[in-house]
């Protein structure tokens, strides 16, 4: 990437400097805007529903670290936990309190979960998941979806092959051909790209692996029957189902979409909320599954900072903020938020849609509806950009892709969504 050559701010001097000596500047892709144009903005503090960058600039945040800030940013009951917890020590490479009482608030939340195991990311929990899959039914083959995305492990950066039964093809270069073969590709809330999957390899696919609403095509809520045929096709032909709940666990509801939508999954994996902001992961289910995890199985995974204590503790806490009230509020005002959306979409006469579910949205340009990977490519890109853009200039700071989630929060309030749909509503008229 070229350097910019009117370096004006201290948040572009320190994206440049940051290109000499980190890949591209950053340590996430999305991080760098290159799907917007632009340069980053370097962050130095978040508070409640606000994210200040190192030029003083203050924006309305709706990135929230990626879902996982949904008490909002240095929530004070969550810190102080965490700070109390720091003095007694980092992480002690064994076990400790803080991971029991997690992995009990866990279990007494999710029906399907009975064990859960924590490690350090989601990419790590989908990874593990998948392991305990095969081990359980004695299979190699794991079917995904296009557009759906499980962290960048191996055999999840997969695109699908050229017909429906195809293996699929490797989407980054490192990744082997033979571990894409391991993985079949289908379309997101299509069941009869599913069944066509089984027809012809289902004696060898181990599992399904799903995000129960799509957040990394953009906001995809599942169609109707869609989960619930998921269910029957893996109980039929003795596969597992998988939610990869890293997005929507303990956001959308109380139990996460699985409880919301009433599937039960055969394993879950969970991140971002259950770290309360910290690095963390988790997957879980019934005993039979779990059970075959290391030190009473043979499925062996492992990790020094796996249940670390102030992970723990930072987890933990945001949970105990999520009372039935807290639900509530989330989805009061996030309806509240696409309402007002959808009415600068009207006004400004755009073609454009907003996609909800719970205190997750994404708002789709040059769209009626998305229901799957192919939609939401179809959308147009560069009117997204002018729109992320301008409402960036106007201090409001969306995910920086047409394929990522708005994510609110609990320091969000009425005030916050009418300066954002204000905003929306003048940027609308300005990019028409």
């Amino acid at each position: 990437m070229t350097i910019e050559a009117d370096v004006t701010t201290q948040s572009q001097r320190l994206f440049a400097e940051a290109q000499a000596c980190i890949p591209g500047g950053v340590n996430s892709p999305v991080r760098s805007f290159r799907s917007v144009g632009g340069a980053p903005r370097v962050i130095e503090r978040g508070f409640g529903a606000h994210l200040f960058d190192v030029d003083c600039r203050r924006y309305i945040d709706y990135i929230g670290g990626w879902g996982a800030a949904i008490a909002g940013h240095a929530n004070p009951h969550v810190t102080q936990r965490v700070q109390d917890a720091v003095r007694l020590g980092l992480s002690f490479g064994t076990s400790c309190p803080q991971e029991l009482d997690l992995a009990q608030a866990i279990v007494a939340r999710v029906p399907s979960i009975e064990k859960v195991r924590m490690v350090n990311s989601g990419t790590e929990a989908v990874m593990s998941a998948i392991r305990v899959a095969r081990a359980a039914t004695g299979r190699a083959l794991i079917v995904k979806f296009a557009g759906g995305y499980h962290g960048h492990a191996d055999g999840m950066l997969v695109k699908a092959g050229s017909g429906a039964a195809t293996l699929g093809q490797p989407d980054s270069p490192g990744v082997t051909d033979a571990v894409a073969a391991q993985t079949l590709t289908a379309t997101y809330n299509d069941l009869s790209s599913v069944q066509v999957l089984f027809s012809e390899r289902g004696d060898d696919i181990a599992a399904v692996i799903v995000e129960p609403v799509a957040g990394n095509m953009g906001v995809v809520p599942p169609a109707a029957g869609f989960l619930e045929g998921l269910r029957a096709i893996t109980r039929e032909h003795g596969a597992l189902l998988i939610f990869d709940e890293v997005m929507t666990g303990f956001r959308l509801s109380a139990g996460g979409a699985q409880t919301l939508f009433d599937v039960d999954p055969d394993l879950t994996t969970f991140g971002k909320i259950i770290g309360g902001g910290m690095p963390v992961g988790a997957y879980g289910g019934p005993s039979q599954y779990m059970d075959l995890v290391a030190p009473i199985g043979p499925v062996y995974q492992a990790g020094t900072l796996s249940g670390n204590p102030i992970a723990m503790t930072a987890g933990l806490a945001t949970l105990e903020l999520l009372t039935d009230g807290a639900y509530r509020q989330l989805e009061q005002l996030a309806a509240h938020l696409e309402d007002g959306l959808n009415r600068a979409i009207r006004d400004t006469d755009t073609r454009a849609c907003v996609q909800r579910v719970g205190s997750m949205l994404t708002l789709f340009f040059g769209a009626d509806r998305v229901a799957n990977d192919a939609d939401a490519n179809a959308t147009d890109a560069a009117k997204f950009a002018a729109f992320f853009h301008g409402m960036l200039d106007a201090g409001i700071h969306l995910p920086p892709s047409r394929h990522e989630a708005w994510f609110l929060s609990l320091s969000h309030d009425h005030a916050i969504a009418d300066a954002t749909i204000a905003a929306a509503h003048h940027v609308l008229e300005s990019i028409r």
